[in-house]
């Protein structure tokens, strides 16, 4: 039989690596799809020095991949958003099937691209796109079938993840190192997309579609970065028994679907809060088989390309089988879909960590109290930190509660007379599935 035909879009680090896998487990890969997988033609801005293509077609137009007819499937990694929607549109378009690494157009585009691959009868596969080598896609999509998905909660960006961890075993600040993530290769020159939840945010929207059955709804994610959290938030984390993370969080609810992403305060003991430095996880909680955790390297040549082989292994298996009886692309027959709505923040409940500098005066924690109170907020623990002047560094722990609710209860504390600057405040979760 003859060999499937790659065309390989973008050959940086994770093109490269997709290149080398390929060609060291040649055998075995064949072995599990029963045809061989061929790269074709590569499209490339330079050479990458870590391969050797030996006759394999060179090209700097991505668009000849796309239109060369000797091409069946066609990998996408150039990543952004343009031009790699109008190639994949392209390819798809040409009958071709496609692998993709890149998490934002799936995330932005995923509903568009979807409909022109089942119009085409053609596979876009995107586990790549989603904590490197981890095939949590598949873990849903598959694994997981029996379950109705009640929530997941992820560390899916690495760089924020070294960040946090940095931050906790040495007492660093933020800055500081940030700027040797970016040393280290971690962290771009620009890094709003790691430390801002930019990144994470576009892998949750993926996690909560193939999770949940619901169109991928970018737009409805709330987003919130690392860049405020303190090396003082941090240490007050830990001596409560708690570990910051970046964590991205979806849940079922009868009102909706929560969609967040935002630092959280994790139990200490929990499998999360002990995931450090660069690797990610996802905890999923499914009604028949309850806690299931899946943990690796969320990033790198080889983490990666193992996830962007998978798929095409998953191609070649199925290329001659019709789309009607092919795994949908997120999970749940096009027909089935929920139209369940993601639910507005400020109904979000959760549990809150505080942190504020008030006065050392009488009466002035009475006043917080009596505020939060009235807003119907339950304190779990409240701690008069050691101080050398007149205003005292204080910090609550609350009981689960609307998010709307603390917002006006914030709002109202920081206008006391007695209290100093914005109140620092970062999300509680639990995580005990």
């Amino acid at each position: 039989m003859k060999p499937v035909r790659v065309g390989i879009c973008g050959f940086g680090t994770v093109g490269g690596g997709t290149f080398n896998v390929l060609q060291r487990n040649f055998n075995e890969i064949t072995r599990r799809t029963g045809r061989s997988i061929a790269v074709e033609q590569i499209a490339q801005r330079r050479p990458n020095p870590n391969c050797d293509v030996g006759n394999t077609a060179i090209t700097d137009d991505i668009f000849a991949v796309a239109n060369n007819p000797n091409v069946d499937v066609l990998v996408e990694l150039i990543g952004g958003h343009e031009p790699a929607k109008e190639l994949v549109l392209t390819a798809i378009q040409n009958g071709k099937h496609v692998v993709t690494a890149n998490k934002a157009l799936i995330a932005v585009h995923g509903n568009e691209i979807f409909a022109a691959a089942r119009k085409h009868n053609v596979v876009v596969a995107y586990e790549a796109a989603i904590a490197g080598g981890i095939p949590i896609v598949k873990a849903l999509r598959e694994g997981l079938a029996a379950n109705s998905i009640d929530w997941l909660a992820g560390i899916i960006n690495g760089t924020g993840n070294f960040i946090l961890t940095e931050m906790r075993d040495k007492g660093r600040a933020f800055n500081d190192v940030l700027k040797e993530a970016q040393a280290l290769g971690y962290a771009e020159a620009d890094p709003t997309f790691d430390v801002e939840g930019i990144d994470a945010a576009h892998k949750l929207t993926i996690l909560s579609s193939v999770a949940f059955g619901i169109s991928l709804q970018f737009d409805q994610c709330y987003t919130e970065g690392i860049s405020k959290v303190s090396a003082e938030d941090v240490a007050n984390a830990e001596s409560l028994g708690f570990r910051i993370k970046h964590l991205g969080l979806t849940r079922r609810t009868e009102d909706g679907i929560e969609l967040r992403v935002h630092p959280t305060l994790i139990p200490e003991k929990r499998l999360l809060a002990n995931v450090h430095g660069v690797m990610n996880a996802v905890l999923v909680e499914g009604n028949a088989v309850g806690p299931t955790l899946y943990y690796g390297s969320g990033a790198g040549a080889e983490p990666t390309a193992s996830a962007v082989v998978a798929d095409l292994v998953d191609i070649v298996r199925d290329m001659a089988v019709d789309q009607n009886v092919r795994m949908p692309s997120l999970a749940f027959q096009e027909n089935a879909m929920s139209d369940s709505p993601i639910l507005p923040m400020d109904k979000v409940v959760t549990a809150f960590y505080m942190r504020m500098t008030v006065s050392e005066k009488p009466g002035v924690l009475a006043q917080i109290t009596q505020i939060l109170g009235d807003a119907g907020i339950s304190i779990e623990a409240i701690r008069q930190q050691t101080h050398v002047s007149s205003q005292v560094p204080v910090i609550i722990l609350t009981r689960p509660v609307a998010e709307g609710h603390m917002n006006d209860a914030i709002k109202a504390i920081e206008a006391l007379q007695d209290v100093s600057g914005e109140v620092a405040r970062i999300r509680v979760e639990n995580l005990d599935g």
